[in-house]
Formats: structure tokens, C-alpha cells, sequence
């Protein structure tokens, strides 16, 4: 990456930290802002991808649904094509939890081979985050990520194959740390 192309990356940086700055994670200590750094971080250096528009996504991926900030806002500053993203990975949290996580794994489902990406990474920090987390916390996180991985096996697009083998890997190191 140049630094022309890394330009808009350092943006949704700054994006996502003040979109996030008033947020903590569960443990009530870290900037909130650090999951999605680490998201992002997670597709770079983890999964060994470098498009873009998947990591810019992945700083941003949380701000719909976590913060004020709308989709205009997202696409205005980065585009339809990482508004999209973002949109996808965004849980309408008007609706009750179950109905909530049906719809929102058909989201991702239907999304393209970049939400499958920065689903994943999400999977994999929300897994390693939550050897902080209370036991019964720990145990609904590995839950729910076993359920995001069994549906999105059924559609896995090739260029996932990898990632989703690595973050298979990570829920089976944090169902030993049982």
C-alpha cells in the first residue's frame, strides 16, 4: 500500500475512534475504538489481506449500529461500496434478539466476499477479547460465534477459505480455555 492508498484508511481511523470515543469494550476498560482497530488489523496482518475497501469496512463496521452515525455519513466519506459493507454488518437493533440475529445472518449472508472477511475478523478479536470476559459472558460469545461460522460455512466465498480456518481454530483454543 502507498501512502496515497493509505490515505482514506487513516481516515475511517480517526472516523471510527471519534465515532467510538465516549464507548468502552465489556471488560469496562479499553476505548471500544481498539476492537475495530484490531478488526482491521486482524484482515491486514492475520489474514493476510490488503484490499482497502475490506479494511476501511472493518474500521467502520461497528458504527451504525453502535454509534449516531448514519449510512450517508459512511458513504459520503468512503463510498457506496464500504457503506455497503458496513450496512451489512450492521444488526437493526430495533428488532427482538432473535429475530434480530436471523435477519442479520441473512445480512451476512448475502453480502459479498468482504463482509464475509470482516465478519470473521470481527469472530476472531470478539474471541480472543473475551478471555477477559466473566465465564458465562465467555461462554454466549464462543456461542455465538459457532453459530455465525456454521451459517456462513454454507455460502464461504473462496478468497475466505483461509480466514474462516483461522478464526475455526481461535473458537476451538477458547472452547479449551474452559
Amino acid at each position: 500500500m502507498t501512502g496515497n492508498s493509505c490515505r482514506g484508511l487513516f481516515e475511517a481511523v480517526s472516523f471510527a475512534a471519534r465515532a467510538h470515543r465516549h464507548q468502552v469494550r465489556k471488560d469496562g476498560q479499553t476505548p471500544y475504538c481498539a476492537h475495530a482497530f484490531r478488526v482491521c488489523l486482524t484482515i491486514r496482518h492475520i489474514f493476510e489481506i490488503d484490499d482497502l475497501t475490506t479494511l476501511t469496512a472493518a474500521l467502520l463496521h461497528d458504527t451504525l449500529e453502535d454509534t449516531p452515525t448514519d449510512y450517508d455519513e459512511i458513504c459520503d466519506a468512503f463510498g457506496d461500496d464500504v457503506a455497503d459493507c458496513v450496512a451489512a454488518l450492521t444488526k437493526d437493533m430495533r428488532l427482538p434478539e432473535a429475530r434480530r440475529e436471523a435477519v442479520y445472518v441473512e445480512q451476512l449472508l448475502a453480502g459479498n466476499w468482504r463482509v464475509t472477511i470482516c465478519k470473521l475478523a470481527d469472530c476472531y478479536d470478539n474471541l480472543v477479547d473475551s478471555r477477559h470476559l466473566s465465564r458465562p459472558a465467555r461462554l454466549r460469545q464462543i456461542q455465538r460465534v459457532s453459530c455465525y461460522l456454521e451459517a456462513l460455512r454454507s455460502r464461504l466465498p473462496e478468497k475466505a477459505g483461509n480466514a474462516f480456518a483461522i478464526v475455526e481454530a481461535m473458537l476451538e483454543e477458547a472452547r479449551a480455555w474452559e
